[in-house]
């Protein structure tokens, strides 16, 4: 797939995917946000990509949000088309089978942390800023962000941030639970691929049915939502690779997971 302003590159099992539009800090324009979902169908058809990891390109910023100038021209319809637009995209990385780390180096605002709410864990440099600043400039978080951060670190949390527009570090980012860890700039790629890797070498259906389990459970009733964890542990336990885990634990060896 031939993308202009994202950037696919392979670390063995590992997909990193960078914003690159670093003139711009990232920022999410149409063009950006197509990229960006047809990288994730890609990589979800991929038995060979393990896992990802989501940055931006440069030292300044993640992603720094929506292209201000394409809102500042829009009304009710487009609107409408842009916020689902951006919506699409978020619940592609959040449905994608395999597990997505955002590696937040720099600014994450409005879309941008949005983009890193849609990740299923995230961790920033220490020089990160993470907000939603959208009502500063008179309109609402339009790519999810309403919906998860309150999920993620309670509505007390997520109103006050919404509510109030002003960006947060990355430290308090770690303590109210938006970030998983905070890393040196230097070290936050690392650090990223070596959890990254580690869940690579767990069971990939595994993986996918336990983020299956966490993410629609999280929409569920409790009955509802331990059913479908039955269900998929049904599903699990009839496979090969629940059969190989199994007996590479009792033989006290490495299983071996089949990737091409």
């Amino acid at each position: 797939m031939t993308a202009e302003n994202v950037i696919i590159e392979r670390d063995g099992h590992l997909a990193i995917v960078t914003v690159n539009r670093p003139s711009k800090l990232n920022a999410l324009d149409d063009q950006t946000i197509a990229e960006l979902d047809a990288t994730f169908v890609s990589i979800d058809a991929d038995d060979g990509v393990g896992a990802v990891i989501v940055t931006g390109a440069g030292e300044k910023a993640f992603v720094a949000g929506a292209d201000i100038s394409v809102l500042a021209k829009q009304g009710v319809l487009d609107g409408k088309e842009n916020s689902r637009r951006g919506q699409a995209l978020t619940l592609r990385i959040e449905n994608c089978k395999k597990p997505v780390l955002a590696a937040v180096n720099g600014f994450a605002l409005g879309g941008g942390l949005e983009l890193a709410l849609a990740c299923d864990v995230r961790f920033a440099s220490s020089n990160a800023k993470l907000g939603l600043p959208e009502v500063s400039l008179g309109i609402i978080p339009g790519y999810g962000g309403t919906q998860r951060l309150p999920r993620l670190v309670g509505s007390g949390v997520a109103l006050q941030m919404i509510l109030q527009g002003d960006p947060i570090d990355a430290q308090e980012a770690l303590r109210v639970g938006l970030v998983n860890g905070v890393f040196e700039p230097d070290e936050l790629m690392a650090k990223c691929k070596e959890v990254a890797n580690r869940m690579v070498m767990r069971g990939p259906t595994a993986l996918s049915l336990a983020k299956q389990a966490v993410r629609r459970g999280a929409q569920m009733s409790m009955p509802d939502a331990l059913t479908l964890e039955a269900d998929l542990f049904g599903i699990i336990s009839s496979t090969d690779e629940m059969k190989e885990g199994m007996a590479a634990f009792l033989e006290k060896r490495k299983p071996s997971w089949l990737r091409k």
